[in-house]
């Protein structure tokens, strides 16, 4: 069942690429996707004061009553990288379309950092994200389950806090997804 998953994964996330232009998915690189995070004022003061954190330049998202989601990405510790992650999701409800965003964990204290870096982690269905305008393609979306990379729906600002030590920043990259709940997302970890 686990290769099936896999597999199925995979082929979303393939076809989800074939979705976007290419200029779309060019800027995958960590410094310049770093560099928009730290530009954003709502995620300076985690830069300032976390212990470590996440780091997906791009994970692609895609959907039709089943979707999936796969992204790669590092691990730092006190600006150090310490590792390197891989995300993926499974998902059954509705949704339709596909997208790609960055996404940034902050891990508040060692604790956080720890249970992430544990080698399997997974978010549970109380987890959110505040997506975050880093760019002109990005839009405001709103916090709780349904919050994501470039959902719109809301002209309202949205604030993060740590909750359960992390905080979950995206920032939308192109493509369009009704549905974007981080329920289910899981995470790997590879120390460096």
């Amino acid at each position: 069942m686990k290769t099936f998953l896999s597999k199925f994964t995979t082929s979303c996330c393939v076809l989800v690429g074939l979705l976007f232009c290419q200029t779309t998915l060019a800027a995958d690189s960590y410094s310049e996707t770093m560099a928009n995070f730290q530009k954003a004022p709502d995620t300076q003061k985690f830069f300032n004061s976390a212990y470590g954190y996440a780091i997906f330049p791009t994970v692609g998202k895609g959907g039709i009553g089943i979707g999936a989601a796969y992204g790669k990405g590092r691990v730092y510790k006190g600006g150090v990288h310490t590792g390197d992650t891989s995300l993926s999701q499974l998902s059954i409800g509705f949704q339709l379309g596909g997208q790609a965003y960055s996404e940034i964990i902050f891990f508040k204290n060692a604790k956080a950092y720890e249970e992430f870096t544990s080698g399997s982690f997974e978010f549970g269905a109380t987890a959110s994200a505040v997506a975050i305008n880093v760019g002109a393609n990005a839009q405001v979306g709103t916090t709780g389950n349904s919050a994501g990379a470039g959902q719109s729906g809301s002209n309202k600002a949205a604030s993060a806090a740590y909750i359960n030590g992390m905080a979950i920043f995206t920032a939308a990259k192109g493509g369009l997804m009704y549905e974007a709940a981080l329920a289910g997302q899981s995470f790997t970890f590879d120390p460096k």
